[in-house]
């Protein structure tokens, strides 16, 4: 019972990672705090790497070009992802953002039956369906704040889409690597695509904002801190997914919506109304339909 462990670890870290980017927003702006994830993850995933690499002398990966379009567009897609859910933090709420991103989980589930040819079962056609209505729920505007709510929803699905994009990408790249070992091939993945995302947003950073990049690099203790968060983060959510079916490890992980509406009250003062509550509820048991199925 190992991965129920670790899959309760991952969550709140994840959490801890995601509140502590969004305290960064304010000085380095979204794409200097999507940045942190990245560069200052990468040592972490470089480590976990050697000892991976040591654990497994079997380990024979292939750097095919199916691994690297995989690790491109997963790359790509988890910056434009992480950018955007910042955004939409800042203007839904961290809770409900957290919820949104959730939503990512029934996106790729539809890119995968449209994109890869992977089978829905009804019952997953019902968890997209209820997530859906759930989200509907949950963006709903408050009367004064119409064009707050439908911005942060929109970044909210945006996020939600590009990380769906993301994950089929990684899920292209390990298999393409080095499909009889599934955790190696993880932490590969991990560590080449966030080298690929330093090396492009920090480039693009220095040249477009500075000052952005002068503040990450200012605010490198709680760099340091989300960086940590994220790559151990990532560590126990491979681990529990060597160890027991995704869909399990997901089912699990839906700890992190209440884990996050409870930072969203505690460190942001944010209170959930009983709609969000409701809609948050209903993306919820869509997610977990479609995770069961």
């Amino acid at each position: 019972m190992l991965w129920i462990l670790l899959t309760l670890t991952a969550a709140p870290l994840q959490v801890a990672r995601n509140a502590m980017q969004r305290s960064l927003v304010g000085d380095a702006g979204p794409w200097g705090a999507t940045l942190v994830r990245f560069l200052f993850g990468l040592p972490f995933s470089i480590a976990m790497l050697a000892v991976v690499w040591a654990m497994t002398p079997d380990a024979n990966p292939s750097f095919s070009q199916a691994f690297w379009t995989g690790a491109l567009f997963g790359a790509v897609a988890q910056v434009a992802a992480t950018g955007a859910l910042l955004m939409a933090m800042g203007r839904s709420g961290f809770a409900v953002a957290t919820l949104f991103q959730q939503a990512s989980l029934p996106m790729t589930a539809l890119l995968g039956w449209w994109a890869l040819g992977d089978a829905l079962s009804p019952a997953a056609w019902a968890g997209v369906l209820a997530a859906s209505a759930g989200l509907v729920v949950l963006s709903w505007p408050r009367k004064g704040e119409a064009r707050a709510a439908v911005a942060g929803a929109l970044l909210g699905l945006v996020a939600a889409a590009f990380y769906a994009v993301a994950f089929n990408g990684y899920r292209q790249a390990g298999q393409a690597l080095d499909p009889a070992n599934p955790l190696v091939s993880a932490i590969i993945t991990l560590a080449t695509a966030q080298a690929m995302q330093s090396a492009t947003l920090g480039g693009l950073l220095a040249l477009t904002r500075p000052q952005a990049l002068k503040a990450v690099v200012g605010s490198w203790r709680s760099s340091l801190a989300a960086g940590f968060f994220g790559s151990a983060a990532s560590a126990c959510w491979f681990g529990a997914l060597a160890l027991a079916p995704a869909a399990q490890v997901r089912a699990v992980g839906l700890v992190e919506g209440p884990v996050a509406a409870l930072v969203g009250r505690r460190l942001f003062r944010e209170r959930l109304s009983l709609r969000q509550w409701l809609g948050g509820a209903m993306t919820t048991l869509g997610v977990l339909a479609c995770v069961l199925a």
